[in-house]
């Protein structure tokens, strides 16, 4: 062979070897070496489906999730996990709706619905700047995904796109997403439920990935004391409860919180759900079973799913009155989360919090045959109100009235008005699930730690949608504006630094929010005074009847 041909053979060699080490980073995890896969074309290395408990399956469904024991073989971490079992959703079939909004509600529910899916799911992801070592010491965000604590995976959301902007932005951060159990499987109500002390394992889930990342997340290049908990509906929910519980202490696992479209919950005990855990027991066959709880730890997990999917979901007729959701249950919730505000029992970090202008809209789809006043008034007495006084009832109609210029999509005038009830109904589900609870939230903080406050109106001239709920996520996994604020506060406790429009402190004196709008000018300054009286009777009503 002759020189140059051995040289250029040394060289393939070489640029092989490169190739290889480049699509094969790996982390050392105790004594396993684990391989993620590179993605040049974001400048970013993944780690996907890493397992972060025991599988919750056989005899450890309906238990508190269980640590794994130190890593010891090596394994391939280059696909996600499957995303925990999904509760079937009702599909929203709604005549007339022009096919822009058909379109806009579709990939939203495409968004949340995540599969492949399977009962040992509990895995998480981690991607990080392609240049990223032990030595980096980078901020972390850590994504709780949304659907209604019913649906939801973390395949569905791509953290190479926002890791990518952060370090275009020169403020790197390395991002992680868990996956946790949803509907009964993760949220089961009941007395029995509460006896066992196996309430609210899905948050169980996420607090054990939280102290995952605290012990392994330095090996990626993370700093594990500069940790960011970040989500959106019902992963913003999770994050406000992981504020509230453990008497507001963070143990470590958290500096700061981002939540878009979730606050503290006003919710009742675990008790309260006492009808779903019945109905779970007498569909599964486990009525006539001593002990039903160990019985619905036996069953099938087809039969079990089946059974879940028959109960309402979020787009049922009963709609954002949730089946599955987190509870009072005397361990991870002690009290009403919004009692435990009042307390203060509430992590003292930064945080933002926010909203879509029209939050209720794609929820009001569900139960169009509303179209009276009686049939309305019933509603919110059935499904949010049914300890409440004829006196409360009476007031919440006034100050959500049928008069379709109030009503949501808001600001649309008379426009809108799919049914005679459907702006009425769309303007009280918003405040009630999101607008309401998070000014509750701002109004109880401000002054005690720092808070940012934000309301998103883009595509607000979306026949009958408006500026919908989850409309918001383009705004940071599309790699705009919010992209920059976000990175910017989880790098420095502070979203501003950027080039984006200064965004002040909230304050009660002066509660400016920022805005983000479609158009040429993209943010804006606004005060958080819309529905002042409506909103504030409707926190009073829910502080002291909680709905849910």
């Amino acid at each position: 062979m002759s020189q140059i041909a051995l040289l250029l053979l040394l060289v393939g060699l070489a640029g092989a070897s490169l190739l290889r080490d480049r699509s094969c980073p790996t982390v050392t995890l105790d004594s396993a070496t684990v391989t993620g896969v590179s993605v040049p074309s974001k400048s970013v290395n993944e780690f996907l489906g890493i397992p972060f408990a025991q599988p919750p399956t056989g005899n450890l469904r309906f238990r508190l999730p269980q640590a794994l024991p130190p890593y010891n073989a090596s394994f391939s971490a280059t696909a996600y996990g499957p995303a925990c079992p999904q509760q079937a959703l009702t599909l929203l079939t709604v005549p007339g709706l022009p096919a822009e909004a058909l379109g806009n509600m579709t990939s939203t529910l495409n968004r949340v619905i995540a599969g492949p899916f399977a009962e040992d799911c509990l895995t998480l992801n981690v991607v990080a700047p392609a240049d990223a070592t032990p030595n980096s010491k980078l901020p972390v965000v850590v994504w709780i995904y949304g659907g209604g604590f019913e649906v939801g995976g973390t395949s569905k959301y791509d953290g190479g796109l926002l890791v990518n902007t952060s370090v275009s932005l020169d403020v790197p951060v390395i991002y992680v997403s868990m996956n946790y159990r949803l509907n009964a499987f993760g949220f089961l109500p009941g007395r029995e439920v509460k006896d066992a002390g196996v309430g609210n394992l899905g948050l169980h889930d996420q607090r054990l990935a939280l102290y995952w990342i605290q012990k392994y997340i330095g090996a990626f290049g993370g700093d594990p004391t500069k940790v960011t908990i970040w989500g959106e509906s019902a992963g913003a929910i999770s994050v406000a409860l992981h504020m509230v519980t453990n008497g507001g202490n963070p143990d470590g696992l958290f500096r700061a919180a981002f939540m878009q479209s979730g606050s503290p919950l006003p919710v009742g005990d675990i008790t309260h759900g006492q009808k779903y855990y019945d109905a779970l027991v007498c569909d599964t066959g486990c009525s006539n079973a001593s002990d039903t709880l160990q019985c619905l730890r036996d069953v099938p997990y087809e039969r079990l799913l089946d059974a879940v999917n028959k109960s309402p979901n979020v787009f049922s007729y009963q709609s954002l009155s949730l089946a599955w959701l987190p509870r009072v249950d005397g361990i991870f919730l002690t009290d009403s989360p919004q009692h435990l505000v009042q307390q203060g029992s509430v992590a003292n970090v930064p945080f933002v919090t926010g909203d879509c202008d029209d939050e209720g809209t794609i929820f009001s789809f569900s139960n169009l045959n509303i179209t009276t006043d009686t049939q309305f008034k019933e509603y919110i007495q059935t499904y949010w109100f049914p300890h409440a006084t004829p006196t409360t009832i009476e007031m919440i109609m006034r100050q959500y009235s049928d008069n379709t210029t109030y009503g949501s999509p808001f600001d649309t005038g008379g426009l809108n008005a799919l049914t005679p009830q459907f702006k009425r109904m769309a303007a009280f589900l918003g405040d009630a699930m999101f607008q309401a609870p998070r000014r509750f939230f701002l109004q109880n903080r401000w002054g005690k730690q720092a808070l940012w406050a934000y309301v998103s109106k883009r595509q607000k001239t979306l026949p009958f949608l408006g500026s919908y709920h989850a409309s918001d996520l383009a705004n940071v996994y599309g790699g705009q504006d919010m992209t920059s604020y976000l990175v910017q506060f989880v790098s420095n406790l502070n979203p501003n630094g950027g080039t984006e429009l200064y965004w002040p402190q909230y304050t009660i004196p002066n509660p400016q929010m920022l805005e983000f709008l479609d158009g040429s000018v993209r943010q804006g300054l606004t005060l958080d005074l819309y529905r002042v009286d409506p909103i504030a009777f409707l926190s009073y009503a829910m502080l002291v009847h909680p709905p849910l």
